[in-house]
């Protein structure tokens, strides 16, 4: 087993000082973008450095734990979402089609249920695709729209878009996290499903209930003349993602279909547009493609030099605390949730967080006689609301980016996972459900 090494952390704990305490300083100078000073790409610079230093081995080999933590298959499967989503939503939105979608959204659902109306099509929708990613790039621009044309808060809507996408990235059998999760607790996707839902139902609930509330202040206009044809991308999307395709595929075909109609239908839109819609959604996605690309080579550091094994025997250490004051299962699943959430934290990432952690899971699991299905459904579940509420986690920085919204700020109105993490402490507290 690895040694454990808190020293190993530092160079996180650096990352998270520069960008959020830089942030936190200019917030309080009254500087606009306040956390756009010091972009996270840079500031994570000076954390990747230190985590070379610290680590052992010769400069080499270290800075090729480093490059091989870039180049991982997940990590660049994130960065080539990226592109692809970028694009997509720039070409969409160039041929009319967040315009559209908002319109023909807007004349179905009535004024006071615009929110959990967007909250229910995006969960719909990251069910069916399993990847919250995908979800986000399709969704965000149209709540963009969305808040422009209703009034209401723009964190507010862009938020609800992530509380949808993270539901769909926690329930879906098709997501990488109930892939992860399953596969290292040993249980099957239809009861990890039925026990998972059973927890976040409630906690979707309330989210509809105060969206509701929140939403009743907005005022939509009386829009006749909806043009569907433009509409027909995103429906591409939910249909080819409903089949099962690959997100790569159902956003590359989005992006064609999109071109095609902008092309066809738009007299003065030539491929030279495409082409710069296109690059112009690459661009888009340039800050979080670096960052994504440096934390994971920063994370392969971290976890190489005892980093996340030290969390994890932090997390072991409390849970035989706890059991000996007679509370063994809670014990466990509190232990499983620390360790996942900890872990996230440190990776930015959920499904790489519990393929880290699992090992870890299943032992507490089976030490603290915890169901297998109750250990999975755990680990899904506080990975995504950690993951969803992290400002330098993927989803955040991707609905930032296509929304031009400080992360931070849009962090603050991701109401769903704050209610699912509750929910899902409750349902330990309470040891339901059972089955």
């Amino acid at each position: 087993m690895m040694q454990s090494n808190p020293l190993a952390l530092l160079p996180l704990v650096l990352f998270l000082a520069l960008f959020v305490g830089s942030g936190l300083y200019f917030h309080a100078q009254s500087v606009e973008f306040a956390f756009y000073q010091v972009q996270a790409p840079v500031a994570i610079l000076p954390a990747v450095v230190l985590a070379i230093l610290l680590a052992r081995g010769p400069l080499n080999q270290r800075i090729d734990t480093f490059v091989k933590g870039v180049g991982d298959s997940t990590i660049i499967t994130m960065c080539l979402i990226y592109l692809l989503a970028g694009a997509f939503a720039s070409v969409a939105k160039a041929t009319g089609g967040v315009d559209a979608t908002v319109s023909l959204g807007l004349s179905l659902i009535p004024a006071p249920l615009v929110l959990p109306g967007l909250f229910v099509i995006t969960a719909f929708i990251a069910t069916a695709m399993g990847t919250s990613m995908g979800t986000i790039a399709a969704v965000a621009p149209i709540a963009v729209g969305v808040a422009d044309t209703t009034g209401l808060a723009l964190p507010l809507c862009v938020g609800t878009v992530i509380g949808g996408a993270m539901f769909g990235d926690n329930l879906s059998i098709i997501s990488d996290t109930t892939i992860a999760a399953t596969r290292t607790q040993g249980c099957s996707m239809r009861d990890k499903f039925r026990m998972n839902l059973a927890i976040a139902a409630p906690a979707a609930l309330l989210t509809l209930v105060w969206l509701f509330l929140q939403g009743e202040s907005g005022t939509v206009p009386v829009n006749e003349d909806v043009a569907l044809l433009p509409v027909l991308p995103y429906i591409a999307v939910l249909g080819l993602a409903l089949a099962g395709i690959n997100v790569m595929l159902v956003l590359f075909s989005g992006l064609l279909l999109a071109g095609l109609i902008g092309l066809l239908n738009g007299a003065d839109y030539t491929l030279v547009n495409l082409s710069k819609d296109i690059y112009a959604g690459y661009s888009g996605m340039q800050e979080i493609l670096l960052l994504s690309l440096l934390i994971g080579g920063l994370g392969a550091l971290v976890a190489s030099e005892g980093g996340l094994a030290f969390l994890s025997r932090c997390v072991d250490r409390l849970t035989r605390g706890l059991q000996q004051r007679g509370h063994e299962r809670r014990a466990g699943e509190l232990g499983i949730s620390g360790a996942v959430a900890l872990t996230n934290v440190c990776t930015a990432n959920n499904t790489v967080a519990i393929l880290i952690s699992g090992q870890l899971a299943r032992d507490v699991a089976e030490r603290h006689k915890v169901d297998a299905r109750r250990s999975a459904s755990l680990l899904d579940i506080f990975s995504c609301v950690v993951q969803g509420l992290l400002p330098y986690g993927a989803q955040i920085l991707l609905a930032s980016s296509l929304a031009g919204l400080s992360p931070l700020a849009l962090a603050g109105s991701i109401h769903y996972c704050l209610l699912l993490g509750l929910a899902a402490l409750v349902a330990i507290i309470l040891g339901r459900p059972r089955h």
